[in-house]
């Protein structure tokens, strides 16, 4: 025997609408297939998108890194230079001339391999002796910029 509350809802689907009913039989049946999978694909889109802006952001970080590290071994080679009155052998005299605190690590290549560059200039005419005048990074990889950072 059916109760009144069925009776209720059988007289409400007869004079609702059939796209009004659809709609509210399909809303608490939860989401689509189709729904989900588009849902998901803005998801992954989303992510894919975050994950490329993340890894310029990390080279980003990078070169920054290596400009600093280079301007500054760079600034410690001409400081001994002048101080000394000769060009420094090795970046090793560098930190125990306490020019540097210690020899930073290439953020490409993780590790202290340093190209040096060993010049026959001088500085000033009371310099004795030639030896390294600049540094540059043992990565061949190519910047952001399109030049190597060997190059910088």
């Amino acid at each position: 025997m059916p109760n009144r509350r069925d009776s209720i809802q059988t007289i409400h689907r007869r004079t609702w609408r059939p796209a009004r009913c659809s709609r509210l039989l399909r809303s608490r049946n939860g989401f689509t297939l189709l729904e989900l999978m588009i849902v998901i694909s803005i998801i992954l889109i989303l992510i894919g998108m975050a994950a490329g802006m993340y890894q310029k952001s990390i080279q980003h970080a990078r070169e920054a890194v290596l400009k600093k590290d280079l301007q500054t071994m760079r600034e410690a080679i001409d400081n001994y230079t002048l101080d000394k009155q000769q060009a420094p052998q090795s970046l090793e005299e560098l930190v125990e001339g306490n020019y540097l605190r210690q020899i930073p690590l290439d953020p490409f290549t993780n590790q202290r391999d340093w190209v040096l560059h060993f010049g026959d200039t001088v500085l000033s005419p009371d310099q004795t002796t030639v030896g390294v005048d600049d540094v540059h990074s043992a990565s061949n990889a190519v910047g952001q910029d399109g030049t190597g950072y060997n190059t910088w």
